[in-house]
């Protein structure tokens, strides 16, 4: 009787989808990455199209036409030969229009507007982009790092373990959050600084995860065998072992992913985050301080927003932690 053999990946891909919470959260996590990289074409003041005089002008909502740099798109009005696609949420996140401050959602502004007339909703949508971008990048800073001082401890121990050993403890005895409090109130606020100061003091958890793979698997028959066809030691380390050692760092990725987004939005909160006008979650709720008791929705919605990422990748963590578990797969 012939039995079908499954791959190490499609083996955790099953397991995954028995997970019931994991699999909505998963789709979550596709979706707030589409609204990040879709953020253009979804809210802004720029059309996506443009038919004017003759010329067409194809996504001028990001790319910059010397023709057009002059319009107010606010103020435009198509002609009788003129043709215009508009986002489905015509709103610039840093437009304001004083005369629709605070404004509770309506059909004009889903989510309202706040305390200087801009559309909420826009806000948010460019926020995911800031939220997503930050914690990616600072989550592969973190990586690439942790991978380095963590395949050079397991691998060849003794002395160079011992010198990485120290180091994270090091890194570990400062309380991150307050570390880059203390940097970022001494260097210029963007948003680059932030990512760069978390993705520096975030590896240590993913260097002891790798650091482990490695001293497991530095003694397996296809490392000697390796060794033994006289490749060096970079080509071992990251062409044999490192491929082998991917597991809790995926995991642990994507816990450090919603940890990142936590953070950035609370330094946002603290008005250490992105600078202004620069829309993103924890700014918007950062705003809401003062009109909490009569804008209910500059706290909800940015709120609900952050605990439901935070939310959706944790979930998808322990759906993937889970899913690697040989002990739980069938």
């Amino acid at each position: 009787m012939r039995h079908n053999r499954q791959t190490y990946w499609q083996m955790v891909f099953r397991q995954f989808r028995k997970n019931r919470l994991a699999v909505p959260a998963l789709g979550m996590v596709f979706f707030l990455f589409a609204v990040a990289l879709g953020a253009p074409f979804l809210a802004g003041e720029r059309p996506i199209y443009l038919l004017k005089n003759g010329h067409r002008y194809w996504f001028p909502n990001v790319v910059a036409y010397e023709a057009l740099r002059t319009i107010d798109f606010t103020e435009w009005r198509p002609g009788p030969n003129d043709l215009v696609i508009r986002p489905p949420f015509p709103y610039a996140p840093e437009r304001s229009s004083l005369g629709d401050r605070l404004q509770g959602p309506t059909a004009q502004h889903w989510l309202g507007t706040d305390d200087r007339g801009r559309d909420v909703l826009s806000r948010m949508i460019w926020g995911t982009r800031i939220s997503m971008s930050v914690g990616f990048v600072a989550m592969g800073i973190a990586i690439m790092i942790g991978m380095l001082f963590g395949s050079l401890a397991g691998y060849y121990g003794g002395i160079v373990d011992l010198a990485v050993q120290r180091l994270i403890e090091i890194v570990m005895c400062f309380p991150m959050f307050f570390l880059i409090l203390l940097l970022l109130a001494s260097l210029p606020p963007s948003i680059y600084n932030i990512m760069v100061l978390m993705g520096i003091f975030g590896w240590t958890g993913v260097a002891r995860l790798v650091r482990g793979e490695f001293m497991r698997l530095r003694g397996s028959d296809f490392t000697t065998a390796a060794r033994a066809t006289g490749l060096s030691d970079a080509r071992i380390m990251f062409r044999h072992l490192l491929p082998n050692a991917l597991s809790p760092v995926l995991v642990s990725a994507t816990f450090g992913v919603a940890g990142a987004i936590l953070t950035e939005s609370a330094l946002s909160f603290l008005g250490f985050g992105v600078p202004p006008p620069t829309a993103s979650w924890g700014e918007l709720l950062s705003q809401s301080q003062r009109f909490v008791d009569r804008a209910w929705w500059l706290v909800t919605f940015p709120g609900l927003a952050i605990f439901v990422t935070v939310t959706a990748f944790n979930l998808v963590g322990e759906g993937l932690r889970d899913a690697m578990d040989p002990r739980l797969r069938q």
